[in-house]
C-alpha cells in the first residue's frame, strides 16, 4: 500500500508487527478512549522493558498532541519511538529483543 511511492503507516506497522511476531515480541494495538493521541503500538519483548511505537509515513511527523503524549510517557521512564519506514522498524525490533 503506497501513495506517491511512500508506504502508508498501516503498511509499515503491519510489516514491523509481522517481524516482531517472528522474533517472539508480543505487541498490541494501543488505544485509549479518553486520549486519542497515544502511540500506535505497545511492544513487550520477553523479560525486557515494554516500549511504545508511533508509526508515521516518510515525511510525516507526530501531531502536537501526539508529541505531548510521547513526552508524558518518556517523563515516566517509558521508551517511545517514532518509526518512519519498515527498515527502521526492523532495526528497532532487533535492538529491543
Amino acid at each position: 500500500m503506497m501513495t506517491n511511492n511512500t508506504p502508508l503507516e498501516k503498511y509499515i506497522e503491519g510489516k514491523v508487527c509481522d517481524y516482531a511476531d517472528s522474533l517472539g515480541i508480543l505487541h498490541r494495538k494501543f488505544s485509549s478512549p479518553s486520549c486519542r493521541s497515544v502511540p500506535d503500538r505497545l511492544f513487550a519483548p520477553f523479560q525486557k522493558p515494554m516500549f511504545l511505537v508511533e508509526f508515521k509515513r516518510a515525511g510525516g511527523r507526530p501531531t502536537i498532541t501526539q508529541a505531548r503524549e510521547h513526552a508524558k510517557f518518556r517523563m515516566q521512564g517509558v521508551s517511545v519511538f517514532v518509526i518512519y519506514n519498515v527498515q527502521d522498524g526492523y532495526a528497532l525490533m532487533d535492538r529491543m529483543k
